[in-house]
């Protein structure tokens, strides 16, 4: 993609309102819009992340069974009324239809998907079945400090499993704890299991947590035996209850959580199921959710220095960034682009996602500031300096080394990384 037809402008100053490091940068190297408070619109820079964030999810949630379906935003109020959410959910944003009805815009789906498999599920031969879906998400929050680490719309995949036991169930949620382990590893990040409440469905339930001082969660963490456990419902905060070694105390962002919800969905809509002996019984439920905008911003709370964003390989909205730095002198200007444009098709044609910035009326300045803030895992530079020496300058972004590689070597040093 050439930078001179992209829909992208590095921009100099942002509201002060953008106090989470993730939305500054975000929308300084513009890939992500202020709407409003606590909601964005995506650029194409940042669609790219987030669909290969989605991408990830997707494929850990299908390596477990998980069949992707697409359920509706817009709920009927009866639904939510059945279980009760409908005058509790404080964060649940109402709308009325001109013809009178009143709606939800869904911030989970719970009220959705139970009614939803009533028409599937009738036998334990049906069952287990595992159910996900990515969407967008609606909740009305108290004004947004977090940029989109917390806001009123935001992209969500929620998985539901569906069991005709506890053993079965359990066995699942373990299933899910690994690969929401995958998940986050292939994204860059190192996520610690941490224990929460599991309200009104069971003991526990377990949050995903990055470590990031703008996190809005305290929890406890033992390096001898691994406990963790959140600052909401741990009685001792200086031994391990475990092993007794002393807590460290850690600030978090939550990019993930799993609740056992038992039957509690199953009785509000009657979702049953016979048993091997005929008997009628209620379908188990756990619930599974990963907040992808959300991560989106935690990846880059967690990759960044004092230039800009550091995108981990596998989410990199571009693997390469070719820049070609022009000098004003009509001859050697002429040979660093054709050097340039013959680097950039040979990559096109190896299949390499390769951001040119071809730019001719920004400066040389510029366009590598405009790389450290974008971020992309590996720099091409082709300059005056680089011809003269029959070479190219080649950097990773989280190294602070350049390298001066012989233009024969190019597709060697492609090929390996």
């Amino acid at each position: 993609m050439k930078a001179s037809k992209f829909y992208f402008k590095s921009r100099k100053k942002i509201s002060q309102e953008e106090v989470a490091i993730s939305a500054a940068l975000l929308i300084k190297a513009n890939f992500i819009e202020r709407l409003t408070s606590g909601v964005y619109n995506f650029l194409p820079l940042g669609l790219r992340v987030i669909k290969r964030i989605e991408q990830i999810v997707r494929e850990e949630m299908e390596a477990i069974g998980g069949q992707e379906i697409l359920m509706a935003l817009l709920n009927p109020r009866k639904n939510w009324e059945q279980t009760g959410r409908w005058g509790s959910f404080n964060a649940l944003f109402k709308v009325q239809s001109r013809f009178g009805g009143w709606f939800a815009l869904s911030p989970t789906h719970e009220e959705v998907i139970t009614p939803m498999v009533k028409n599937f599920i009738h036998s334990y031969k049906d069952l287990p079945l595992y159910l996900f879906h990515i969407s967008d998400k609606f909740r009305d929050e108290p004004r947004s400090k977090s940029g989109i680490l917390r806001g009123k719309e935001f992209i969500m995949k929620d998985l539901y499993s569906f069991h005709q036991d506890e053993k079965d169930l359990d066995k699942y949620y373990n299933q899910v704890k690994k690969a929401y382990q995958r998940i986050f590893k292939r994204c860059g990040l190192k996520a610690f299991v941490v224990e929460a409440s599991g309200g009104t469905f069971s003991d526990f339930s377990h949050e995903f947590q990055v470590i990031t001082p703008a996190g809005e969660d305290i929890f406890y963490y033992c390096p001898s035996c691994k406990f963790c456990q959140n600052k909401e419902i741990i009685s001792n905060t200086k031994k391990c209850p475990n092993c007794g070694h002393s807590l460290e105390e850690l600030r978090g962002s939550e990019v993930g959580n799993i609740f056992k919800l038992k039957d509690k969905y199953s009785q509000a809509f009657d979702l049953k199921f016979r048993d091997k002996d005929g008997k009628s019984k209620n379908v188990l439920m756990g619930c599974y959710g990963i907040g992808i905008s959300r991560l989106l911003g935690v990846i880059v709370e967690a990759n960044y220095d004092q230039d800009g964003i550091i995108w981990p390989k596998e989410i990199a909205p571009f693997q390469y960034h070719l820049i070609r730095l022009l000098k004003g002198k009509v001859k050697e200007d002429k040979i660093i682009k054709k050097q340039a444009d013959l680097l950039y098709d040979k990559m096109i044609k190896k299949g390499l996602e390769v951001f040119y910035d071809d730019r001719d009326d920004v400066s040389s300045g510029e366009k590598l500031v405009d790389a450290d803030l974008l971020g992309f895992p590996w720099r091409i530079v082709v300059s005056e300096k680089t011809l003269k020496e029959n070479s190219f300058e080649f950097k990773e972004r989280k190294s602070r080394k350049a390298k001066l590689l012989k233009l024969k070597d190019f597709d060697k040093t492609v090929k390996a990384k």
